[in-house]
């Protein structure tokens, strides 16, 4: 059959043509020939087929019979699957086996949960007997076995350790627990409170060997303190005994200046020691002080060995116990009753206080010993701690001295001046003077010149050189603490007394003056701090000893409070002279009186300010501030009286008045200056220069004056002359004043092109 599915070639039916060319079109007749091929060809096809299906006709037959029986048996197999399925639906057999399964689950589940809660009633059944047998095993006083069943019942019952969920049997039995618990800290409470007893009128300390409680007789203290220790409550039973002999015995041990005496006594028995007895006997002599300390460490120590010995039998875990439960309390007490007080009030003794350290330090090896203290933690020993540091006790304790005294002088302080300072002079050192003896006049290190300041400020740097002594005579760590108390001292001026006197600052007062003294002061000592006692420091702070740092910061704030108050002072005088409405009109009488007012309350404000500075103030300090106020004031009057643009003859007489007037009633301030001036030529500023150069705007003023009244011709000579100029007019004031005085003329031409002339010239 392969050949006759073969390809047909179309060149092969039309092979007697040239077709090599495929782009040549084929004629009618060739496609025709082509028809009648493919249907020749065709035929042949279907002949070869028929030949091929008769010759094999057998072979066809098995294949379709097979192919028959194929369908059968897969419809025969639908069938049956449809039965199955038909009778599983009918009867749901796999239902009845999951009722079985879940069956046979409840059934084995609940006998499981019936043999544990038969083994839970059988442990609840056990504890409950246990707990029944250990407070049966209390009242017939086998104490050990009891307390050994008690701690054994709480790890079984998980106390402390509960779970949600838990069978509520449980709670029940955790308080039977909790309860027979409670009762066995009561009975061994009664036993050790049976056992050592204080008896007020013979002052003993008694402890019983037998003892009796709740009808139980002959019980032997160590029994008792081996049951407590095994139940873990020593420290709760021993507590009303520790208190006992802490308030009778340990304190009086310890008290500083009349100290208690104990003597030991043991009753012997049939059996053995029956009790034992700590008498406390009243000193002798009651003015005993126990500076060294040894007397009061070994009454303390022979306390303890009686304890260690008779109640807790030379046992090291009992002895331990009862330190841990009284040892912060007993070393409380020798601090503060005994320590404390030693402590030496002079830095100079605490070189003698280094025998208490050494005793201290032995006592707590003793303790040690006996195991009353721990070996390994460094907490027990708080005593050596205390009195090693001591030196920073004292330190610390002086620093708060110092800095409280400090304070307290400060707020105390009403900066007032002394009464029985004068002010007659300048303050200057060796002048020859009556030198005042207030120590509220101070020399200034840097200057030649002395000033006022506060109390406080004295007061200060007097507690300053007083411990800046007692730096140079004590120990490093003394030493650096106290340079840090001078340090926080002095700052304390800076931050109390501005806060204290804010308001005052915003006024015309002594206060702000004398503030300013104060700060220049204290920063001109604490520059010479170093230089005096730097050398005497210990070496270990010699270097790191710095005062220099703060000097800065009082400098800047001294002159920030003397610019504050001169600004107020020019602020005060500018709104006085604003009321002078410019000294416009001053020919009419109204106007005139309301400039006079004006310049009479200027003149009254600078006589206030010249009554307050000159006694306070340094003189280089007075001139120069008093020149700054003055040229403030003279600047002003000045200026408003040359902008007049039109004066009448009567008007500048009237102004002349004025400065006339003004400049007499400041003859005494500005003498005062001259006096300044005059004794204080050698001060570190330049104060030798007339008054004129500190304040130009005096000369100007004067010439202002003279002006006013002067002939046209003779102003113009004074201009080119070059006197006007030097007194501080401008060429445009000098024009503009003539031009306000003189009416318009030849002569006025010709004085102003003479003065620009010479001007350009």
């Amino acid at each position: 059959m392969d050949p006759l599915f073969d390809r047909i070639n179309v060149r092969d039916l039309l092979s007697g043509h040239d077709l090599s060319d495929p782009s040549t079109p084929l004629s009618t007749p060739d496609l025709r020939l082509i028809i009648s091929r493919l249907e020749s060809h065709s035929l042949h096809i279907k002949s070869k087929v028929r030949s091929y299906l008769l010759s094999h006709r057998e072979d066809f037959a098995s294949l379709f019979s097979q192919c028959n029986d194929a369908v059968f048996k897969t419809s025969e197999i639908s069938d049956n699957v449809s039965g199955i399925l038909s009778l599983i639906s009918d009867r749901p057999i796999d239902v009845e086996i999951r009722k079985l399964v879940d069956e046979i689950g409840r059934t084995t589940k609940e006998a499981r949960e019936k043999r544990e809660m038969l083994g839970l009633l059988k442990i609840i059944v056990g504890i409950c007997e246990r707990l029944e047998g250990a407070r049966s095993a209390f009242s017939d006083g086998r104490l050990r076995f009891a307390a050994e069943e008690v701690k054994e019942l709480k790890k079984a019952l998980r106390i402390g350790d509960e779970e949600e969920g838990e069978p509520i049997v449980y709670g029940l039995l955790r308080k039977q627990w909790a309860d027979l618990f409670d009762e066995m800290q009561d009975l061994f409470s009664k036993f050790m409170e049976n056992a050592v007893r204080f008896e007020q009128d013979s002052r003993t300390i008694r402890v019983k060997y037998k003892l009796c409680v709740d009808k139980m007789d002959g019980i032997e203290l160590h029994t008792v303190m081996e049951a407590m220790d095994v139940a873990g409550i020593l420290d709760y039973s021993l507590a009303k005994a520790a208190d006992l002999i802490i308030k009778h015995a340990i304190t009086p041990a310890v008290s500083y200046g009349s100290p208690a005496m104990f003597a030991e006594d043991v009753n012997q028995g049939s059996e053995g020691i029956s009790e034992a007895v700590l008498k406390i006997l009243p000193s002798q002599d009651c003015k005993i002080v126990d500076v060294d300390g040894d007397a009061i460490y070994a009454r303390v120590i022979q306390v303890i060995k009686f304890i260690f010995k008779h109640i807790c039998f030379e046992n090291g875990s009992w002895i331990r116990s009862f330190g841990r439960l009284t040892w912060p309390r007993i070393s409380d007490i020798i601090i503060s009753k005994f320590l404390s007080k030693v402590v030496p009030e002079d830095a100079s003794k605490l070189v003698d206080f280094q025998n208490i350290v050494k005793c201290t330090s032995e006592f707590e090896f003793s303790l040690k010993e006996m195991m009353f203290l721990s070996a390994s933690d460094g907490k027990d020993y708080r005593l050596s701690s205390f009195s090693e540091n001591v030196e920073v006790h004292f330190a610390f304790r002086k620093k708060t001295e110092v800095l409280g005294k400090a304070r307290n002088l400060l707020l105390q302080c009403d900066f007032s001046v002394p009464q029985d300072y004068t002010s007659k002079g300048p303050l200057l050192k060796n002048d020859g003077m009556a030198i005042n003896s207030s120590n509220q006049v101070v020399d200034l290190i840097f200057s030649s010149e002395r000033c006022v300041v506060s109390k406080a400020a004295s007061q200060l740097m007097e507690l300053v050189h007083q411990t800046l002594q007692d730096v140079c005579l004590s120990s490093a760590r003394v030493a650096w603490e106290f340079y840090h108390a001078v340090r926080d001292a002095i700052l304390l001026y800076e931050a109390v007394i501005p806060v204290k006197l804010e308001r005052q600052l915003d006024g015309i007062n002594q206060v702000a003056i004398l503030m300013y003294n104060d700060c220049l002061f204290l920063s001109q000592e604490i520059l010479g701090l170093a230089f005096e006692y730097r050398t005497d420091f210990p070496d270990s702070i010699k270097e790191h000893a710095v005062f220099a740092d703060m000097a800065p910061r009082f400098h800047l704030m001294a002159e920030e409070i003397l610019q504050r108050q001169i600004q107020i002072i020019i602020f005060n005088l500018r709104e006085v002279i604003d009321g002078a409405d410019g000294f416009q009109n001053t020919h009419q009488m109204q106007q005139f009186e309301s400039a006079k007012f004006s310049i009479d309350q200027a003149v009254f404000i600078l006589e206030k300010v010249h009554i307050i500075w000159e006694p306070l103030l340094r003189p280089s300090t007075y001139k120069r501030s008093m020149c700054m106020v003055l040229e403030s004031v003279f600047s002003r009057i000045t200026k408003d009286i040359l902008l007049l643009d039109d004066l009448a003859a009567e008007e500048t007489l009237q102004l002349q008045r004025l400065i006339h007037m003004m400049l007499d009633n400041l003859s005494s301030l500005l003498k005062s200056l001259i006096s300044a001036f005059d004794s204080n030529e050698k001060s570190e500023e330049d104060t030798s220069r007339p008054i004129d150069d500190l304040i130009p705007s005096l000369r100007k003023i004067r010439k202002l004056g003279e002006l006013l009244d002067m002939p046209l011709k003779s102003i113009t000579s004074a201009w080119e002359s070059g006197e006007l100029m030097s007194c501080g007019f401008t060429i445009l004031e000098l024009k503009d004043f003539i031009r306000a005085i003189f009416a318009d003329s030849t002569l006025r031409k010709e004085c102003i092109w003479r003065i620009e002339n010479v001007s350009l010239y």
